[in-house]
């Protein structure tokens, strides 16, 4: 039994496919036919190898030595041929969405930089009172959470109307991936933790005293 074949690439849906035999007898007529050119796979660990390509040749050669091989190749460049425009698509896709994870966590530490700078008043008053660091800096870091969880819903949101949009990109992957999309979820909030947790550090350098007294 054959299995499918992927001649319009691995990215579209295998076509019907029908094996004829390399010689026919009265096929359309004819009183006999035969193929002209015929294609053969050969499964090894030396694909690729010109010592393969040699002792193939020898092996076409001493049958008939007039016979011309051509578009020799391993599957592996099939494979990348069919899938070269959906790749360079995705790549581009990839690096528009990492430039948008850099302005997005550039924007959190700025965000949380100066909520910092700005309450320096408030945090010297709750250390005076007997706040301690750890519960200032937990403050900054969940409001920094915070609005990264908010763009992280918005964000889900439009994805899934997006993907649904350009689910030709996809070939055998649900548009809705649960495990994509929660790994982007901790992906993007991984990140955000350590841009809203390294500003608020400051709130340790603060001292009570000349927080009360700058102001």
């Amino acid at each position: 039994m054959v299995g499918n074949v992927f001649d319009n690439g691995v990215s579209q849906p295998a076509p019907t496919v029908i094996f004829w035999p390399v010689m026919m007898d009265r096929f359309e007529g004819d009183k006999e036919f035969v193929a002209r050119d015929i294609a053969f796979a050969i499964r090894t660990s030396r694909a690729g190898s010109e010592s393969l390509m040699k002792d193939v040749r020898e092996a076409v050669w001493s049958v008939n030595p007039n016979l011309p091989l051509s578009d020799v190749h391993t599957v592996d460049f099939y494979y990348r041929k069919s899938i070269a425009r959906t790749s360079f698509t995705l790549i581009m896709l990839g690096v528009a969405g990492s430039m948008a994870l850099l302005l997005g966590v550039v924007g959190i530490y700025g965000v949380i930089a100066y909520s910092v700078s700005q309450r320096t008043r408030e945090i010297g008053i709750r250390m005076a009172l007997g706040a301690q660091t750890q519960a200032l800096t937990r403050m900054f870091v969940r409001h920094g959470l915070r609005l990264t969880a908010i763009g992280v819903v918005f964000g889900v949101v439009a994805a899934i109307a997006v993907m649904r949009l350009m689910s030709t990109l996809l070939f055998n992957v649900s548009p809705v991936d649960p495990v994509t999309y929660v790994a982007v979820c901790v992906g993007l909030l991984v990140p955000a933790w350590l841009a809203s947790y390294l500003p608020s550090r400051r709130v340790a350098t603060v001292d009570p005293v000349d927080a009360l007294r700058g102001e």
